[in-house]
């Protein structure tokens, strides 16, 4: 009876991937990044292609990673979930950090929140999140792969793991290799505004959620919504973190910038764009087709960046339990052999 349940254990995936082609903010590799992507969730993990949602804005797309629309994929991702099934969510493409609005702050602080950048701009933020785990169903899980800048927390509240506050001993004992030429996936917060200001037509002095609200209203971040019924009143504090189905795996810490690595830097990806995370946690799969941890994922990606030169941090966020689950709950007795697409080194 246990094996005809796990049997029906649905795996369950969006991926997003932002190049922005065209404009100043243009990124490489992060439509790269959630192709193989793809390819390693139905090779290695066992995912249906059909149960695998893709949103780029490569040319002829036909959903693009709008910020409504990636929520929307998000929602009705979780919608079909029940308890045990199996939900994943990689982002490639541009993080920011949004200063608190005067008056509207969210859990009574004055930190900056992080947030992905989707090809519209409408930020989805750290809240929104958080309001999206919260509808996991028990005993499913909700595993977040966001190769972004600043992308430490982006799952509100939940609890670190690996991080600024809880990190690993430095365990390198030679000088890192110099690091290839790279982007940031960053879109700085002054750019953002600019970019808002010239399609709201109002003034950029404005804070980012009025060009928000103004522009996209209720397709907004929930963020921008508080003191209107939305996230958390101002003076109400933010809740410790709680035991739940959210687990983040963040290519960055939160005051940090994720690589975005040119095609002839990158000898491990075949020559293509990739992200610098992404890339790393390719390379470590390809390596250890046993399960692997959460924990040890993270901290294996960790030293393959180290070892060449990249100043991020890699960093997890959920349970305790969730830590050490396996990632993607791939079961040991179904262990697949590793995509041909992925490298053969072994970090």
């Amino acid at each position: 009876m246990e094996g005809k349940l796990a049997s029906k254990k649905k795996m369950l995936a969006t991926l997003v991937g932002c190049n922005y082609a065209g404009t100043r903010n243009e990124l490489r590799g992060c439509i790269n990044d959630v192709e193989t992507a793809r390819d390693t969730l139905v090779a290695r993990f066992g995912f249906a292609p059909a149960d695998v949602a893709v949103l780029t804005d490569g040319r002829g797309a036909k959903v693009l990673p709008t910020g409504a629309n990636i929520k929307r994929a998000l929602a009705d991702m979780i919608a079909r979930a029940a308890p045990g099934d199996v939900l994943f969510f990689h982002y490639s493409g541009h993080g920011t950090l949004v200063p608190p609005r005067h008056g509207h702050g969210h859990g009574g602080d004055d930190k900056e929140e992080e947030a992905i950048v989707p090809c519209d701009f409408n930020l989805v933020t750290d809240v929104d999140f958080r309001q999206l785990v919260d509808r996991v169903p028990p005993g499913a899980s909700f595993t977040m792969v966001s190769d972004s800048c600043h992308s430490g927390g982006l799952i509100d509240q939940e609890k670190e793991q690996i991080g600024p506050s809880v990190d690993l001993p430095d365990s390198a004992d030679a000088s890192p290799l110099a690091a290839p030429a790279r982007t940031a996936r960053f879109l700085p917060y002054g750019a953002l505004l600019d970019h808002l200001s010239s399609v709201s037509g109002m003034p950029s002095s404005h804070h980012a959620a009025d060009h928000l609200l103004a522009l996209f209203g209720a397709d907004a971040s929930a963020k921008f919504h508080g003191g209107h019924g939305g996230t958390l009143p101002a003076a109400e504090p933010a809740p410790a973190p709680r035991p739940d189905e959210g687990i983040l795996l963040s290519g960055c810490q939160t005051d940090e910038t994720s690589a975005d690595v040119a095609a002839e830097d990158e000898e491990e990806g075949g020559g293509k764009a990739c992200g610098a995370f992404s890339s790393a946690v390719q390379s470590v799969l390809a390596a250890h087709p046993a399960p692997l941890s959460n924990r040890e994922l993270v901290a294996r990606a960790r030293a393959v960046l180290d070892e060449n030169g990249f100043e991020q941090h890699p960093c997890l966020y959920c349970s305790d339990a969730n830590a050490e689950a396996p990632f993607l709950s791939q079961d040991v007795t179904a262990v697949r052999a590793a995509s041909p697409a992925m490298s053969p080194s072994a970090p």
